[in-house]
């Protein structure tokens, strides 16, 4: 487990590489951080992936500037479903697979704004498989994801910022013929599989229907497993 940095094509990326043990080559997951950027919970979802067999990589999206400029451009490049982080998500991934103790399948994941960029990156031809967990689902979703690849998606009911994001992504994937598990946890809300470590974020959260959930994280990631480890074989 080792923080590297790798050029891109706006300049140096930062990011945290965890490997497992042994010498490979093992399937690559770029794993996408949520609005606070690179935190200890990002590193913890990277290490959880390399302890089960896949090289992982978790680029820091905020590298270039100050977190609130950098937050501010990363969401903008969301919505409009281009510019610098989708580049450097790019060119994360071609970094990660041209290492040799990486094979040539690589997936992607996310978690909160991180969930939506997997999502559009899904049809980009560059990933194998995604994992968006809680993330925003694009209003034209049948047109934005045609030709995407696998997804498995974990959202939560009492998520108040994305009512019917599961089934409008549902319906859009059934309709596309893509391969797909998506669901939606009756009893949890956003970010339930975030560890929030910093006390007066987590009261805020709790209050705000967010928080993390163990036995809904068991859940969804024994689904990712599953799909990871079927479509990066």
């Amino acid at each position: 487990m080792t923080d590297v940095t790798f050029p891109a094509s706006h300049g140096d990326l930062r990011a945290y590489l965890a490997r497992p043990q042994g010498d490979g080559p093992w399937p690559g997951v770029i794993v996408i951080n949520d609005i606070l950027g690179m935190t200890r919970d990002l590193r913890d979802h990277s290490d959880w992936f390399a302890q089960r067999g896949f090289l992982a990589l978790a680029p820091d999206l905020y590298s270039w500037g100050s977190k609130i400029a950098c937050l501010r451009a990363t969401f903008r490049d969301l919505r409009a479903g281009r510019g610098r982080a989708f580049d450097d998500i790019e060119a994360s991934k071609v970094w990660l697979a041209g290492r040799q103790d990486c094979t040539d399948r690589v997936g992607i994941v996310g978690f909160c704004m991180g969930g939506g960029f997997a999502l559009l990156m899904a049809p980009t031809g560059s990933f194998d498989v995604s994992a968006p967990n809680y993330g925003e689902v694009p209003d034209d979703p049948v047109d934005v994801l045609a030709g995407s690849c696998p997804v498995v998606a974990s959202f939560g009911a009492k998520d108040r910022t994305l009512r019917g994001a599961a089934a409008k992504l549902e319906s859009a994937l059934d309709t596309l013929g893509v391969e797909h598990d998506v669901k939606e946890y009756p009893d949890v809300g956003h970010s339930f599989m975030n560890k929030i470590g910093n006390r007066v974020l987590q009261v805020v959260a709790g209050a705000g229907g967010f928080g993390f959930d163990e036995a809904a994280t068991e859940d969804a990631r024994a689904r990712i497993l599953t799909y990871f480890r079927t479509h990066l074989a």
